[in-house]
């Protein structure tokens, strides 16, 4: 396992490190353990790095790139290690070469992470003052929060509070990777159950981006309203909203008003076939709730809603592909009372308020997520 260490200086980066070495029996080394170790070498780069840092000169970029990509190649580290205090900046993330499985930023505000820096129980040292450690963290939302960025596109970052206690944080980080402690024995992380995970919500609150966000998890999403859609297509009928009802309720009338989750069961069957988690794109009526659970009676049916504002969810209706003319309160009522949607976002186990931004949104989704997959 390889595993990055972010943070502003006195976000707890030492301390986990430390930790997390014991618990994974890997090593965990800074830029500035490197730099030393190499330092030490009778060879011509070890020359070079002990009189650069003895200059007191930083090292270029380029050559730090260089160098820890070649150290971390030797094959003490091949079965994995924790790096802190690198990568500092985007071009050195860009150009790290060792394949990281997973980074790990503890996110401490500012004021939190001085205030442990200035009583902590070891020495302070002469380059920790007030001005030098407000530089360095400045400097860090500078250089090193595009890192963080770079790593949140390709799906391995984890964001971890740091505020929270040493304990808590080796926890989060622990399940973060898959892993948890058990009697002082670090164990890997099993889901027991099955489990589906059924999105609920009126019309614009985000469902099909809820549906997304899990799809790029490599997730299996089973679309209960896509049936209905293709009905309509297939036919060349209009997507408005009595078009939508008068196909809905003809299927109704053949399978019950549990039809959506009668007619989509064999897609669910085969995604928790291949898959420990499912998800449902628009679950609607109570009944479709209650037939799911007496059919997979040993699958943990969880129900995640969605909320957002009026204005909001009409908004993004008239932006959307099907039926961008039909919204207002005669739709959401008959969401809630006419298809019977009222009761499952009203028994909801999460609700997800979706007003601000896609980041927000998937901050959110990611938490519930982390908080279903580990319970």
């Amino acid at each position: 396992m390889k595993l990055v260490l972010i943070g502003i200086q006195g976000s707890g980066k030492s301390t986990q490190g430390n930790l997390l070495s014991r618990q994974l029996k890997i090593p965990y080394l800074s830029t500035g353990h490197i730099f030393r170790e190499i330092a030490k070498e009778k060879t011509d780069l070890g020359r070079y790095i002990k009189e650069t840092m003895n200059a007191g000169w930083l090292i270029p970029d380029d050559k730090t790139i260089e160098i820890v990509n070649d150290y971390l190649s030797r094959p003490e580290y091949k079965k994995g290690y924790i790096l802190d205090g690198f990568p500092r900046t985007l071009l050195q993330a860009k150009k790290f070469k060792n394949n990281v499985d997973k980074v790990i930023y503890l996110k401490v505000p500012k004021q939190e992470a001085l205030w442990r820096l200035f009583h902590r129980d070891d020495t302070q040292r002469a380059d920790e003052t007030l001005p030098a450690l407000k530089k360095r963290i400045d400097l860090f939302h500078k250089f090193t929060e595009p890192v963080v960025n770079y790593y949140d596109l390709e799906k391995k970052l984890m964001v971890i509070d740091g505020t929270k206690s040493i304990e808590e944080v080796n926890e989060e980080i622990l399940k973060s990777v898959g892993k948890q402690l058990i009697k002082n024995q670090i164990t890997s992380w099993e889901l027991k159950n099955k489990t589906l995970i059924a999105i609920v919500g009126l019309p614009g609150s985000g469902k099909t981006v809820a549906a997304n966000f899990f799809k790029e998890k490599g997730l299996p999403v089973v679309n209960f309203g896509k049936i209905i859609i293709e009905y309509i297509d297939k036919n060349h009928l209009e997507h408005s909203e009595e078009v939508h009802k008068k196909v809905r309720e003809a299927m109704r009338a053949k399978h019950g008003i549990e039809a959506l989750a009668v007619l989509n069961e064999q897609k669910i069957k085969q995604a928790l076939d291949k898959n420990m988690i499912a998800i449902i794109d628009g679950m609607r009526s109570w009944e479709e709730y209650i037939y799911l659970k007496k059919k997979f009676p040993e699958v943990r049916l969880v129900i995640v809603a969605l909320f957002a504002d009026k204005e909001t969810r009409y908004r993004r209706i008239a932006e959307s592909k099907h039926r961008h003319i039909v919204y207002g309160e005669k739709r959401d009522i008959n969401e809630l009372v006419g298809i019977n949607m009222g009761p499952t976002i009203a028994f909801a186990d999460f609700l997800i308020k979706n007003n601000f931004s896609i980041e927000d949104f998937y901050n959110k989704l990611e938490a519930v997520y982390r908080s279903i997959y580990f319970s």
